[in-house]
């Protein structure tokens, strides 16, 4: 072996994070302990190719629909990084990947050998999960690379992304993925709450502030110190309340509602809105310098229609989470019509048409018809279908299937009756209103 190879090796192997070391052809030359005990205990690597090892490819990464940071390093001569879904003796995992080329090393300018470090990323699953984020399209890969990037640090983040997209989990993975793990994450429902109530309930009060108050109390953003704020929908905060909100992100400082005392905070401050805020800003509507300060690390979540590959994946994991004594799947049809259909409401929808068509399902396969079903319930409203489908498709709707019409009516009635507090949700997850739920409850009532 290389005399420079065999000192690589030996240092490497003192290392506790997994390295590798392959040559110009591919071929990992090295591994150290650290790499083994995490990506191949069985199996030895050495030999291999780290296209083989990592994605079962028989081709370089980046002929195979990847990007290879070898190939951009030899013509670069730097360090690249890249986030890259590898097999794992786990199964797929997300892995942070730094490439360094070793100069010195080699014949003229090219380096003859490159040492990649491996990081997994735990803040996210190319496979389904009980929770947290799941994915493996392009789209998906992207946003996960630009949250592991920023989530080490503590600049403030700006999430931002079509209702549904799954902007509190993707705070929820800032967190965990940060240095303020171990303390509290809070989250601030801008949208609910007024002027008044959002400056008692963000910086909390004294007693005697305003009638009704009569202990002091603690404001979220105190809760919050030593950990993130989540300010989730934050272009509805009040236009008297965002100079208060900036005071905070700039100095770290605030008072209670009723009090001359200035206190301080260390808070890292992730936000998110559907909303357009540079308009808002140019209306008027958004202070121009809390813009800014919330921008720091802007990022846009994909919408469903932009994750088409993985349809599936959420689909499983979902059916997972929602029904998990039940082992549900989708037949090859249905999966193709969810694949087809633009949900509307993005995951958060996707989520909904499949809680029905569970409701609807009277087996473990989910088939055709029975997601049809639960796709048309969309444009149902109080009286049954809704008034905007053609005279023709809403006949098609009542006549098709009024047995599983009244399936659903029923299991909607059980549930609604053992979970009381659920309503709402179960209202919005069958796509009907609370009152007309209400209403099959009180019709119900005789026998139930």
């Amino acid at each position: 072996m290389d005399p420079t190879l065999n000192e690589l090796v030996a240092y490497l192997d003192g290392l506790d994070v997994p390295h590798i070391v392959f040559d110009r052809s591919y071929r990992i030359v090295a591994a150290n302990a650290a790499y083994l005990a995490a990506f191949s205990p069985q199996s030895p690597v050495v030999g291999r190719t780290c296209h083989e090892v990592s994605h079962r490819f028989s081709v370089p990464c980046d002929q195979a629909g990847e990007s290879c940071p070898m190939a951009v390093a030899r013509q670069t001569g730097k360090q690249e990084r890249v986030l890259h879904l590898h097999h794992t003796p786990r199964g797929e995992a997300y892995v942070n990947i730094e490439l360094m080329p070793l100069h010195g090393a080699g014949h003229g300018d090219e380096p003859r050998y490159f040492v990649e470090k491996m990081e997994e990323v735990r803040l996210a699953r190319g496979r389904p999960g009980e929770q947290g984020l799941v994915g493996r399209s392009a789209a998906f890969g992207r946003l996960l690379e630009q949250v592991q990037r920023v989530a080490g640090s503590s600049a403030s983040v700006l999430l931002l992304g079509e209702s549904g997209t799954g902007k509190e989990l993707v705070a929820r993975a800032l967190h965990e993925a940060s240095l303020r793990k171990t303390r509290a994450l809070v989250v601030v429902d801008c949208a609910s709450l007024t002027e008044t109530l959002f400056e008692s309930e963000v910086f909390g009060h004294e007693r005697g502030a305003f009638t009704g108050a009569t202990t002091a109390k603690q404001g979220l953003v105190e809760a919050a110190n030593g950990g993130t704020l989540f300010l989730d929908e934050v272009g509805d905060i009040p236009l008297g309340m965002q100079v208060k909100l900036l005071r905070l992100l700039e100095s770290g400082t605030y008072r209670r509602v009723g009090s001359t005392e200035l206190r301080h905070t260390d808070v890292r401050v992730v936000a998110a809105t559907h909303r357009h805020l540079k308009s808002m800003v140019a209306e008027g509507r958004f202070r121009e310098d809390l813009f800014h300060r919330l921008n720091t690390f802007p990022i846009r979540l994909p919408a469903l229609r932009e994750r088409a590959d993985d349809v599936p994946l959420l689909a499983e994991a979902l059916l997972q989470r929602l029904a998990p004594d039940r082992r549900l799947s989708l037949s090859r049809g249905a999966l193709q019509l969810l694949r087809r259909h633009p949900v509307p409401g993005n995951v958060r929808g996707l989520r909904n048409v499949l809680e029905r068509a569970l409701l609807l399902c009277d087996g473990t396969v989910i088939d055709t018809p029975v997601l049809q079903q639960a796709i048309d319930m969309d444009s149902d409203t109080d009286s049954g279908i809704g008034r905007d489908a053609s005279p023709a498709a809403r006949a098609a709707a009542c006549n098709a299937t009024p047995s599983m019409r009244a399936r659903l009516r029923e299991e909607a009635v059980l549930q609604a009756l053992r979970n009381p507090g659920r309503r709402a949700e179960l209202a919005a997850a069958m796509g009907i209103s609370e009152r007309t739920l209400y209403r099959w409850i009180r019709a119900a009532a005789p026998s139930a």
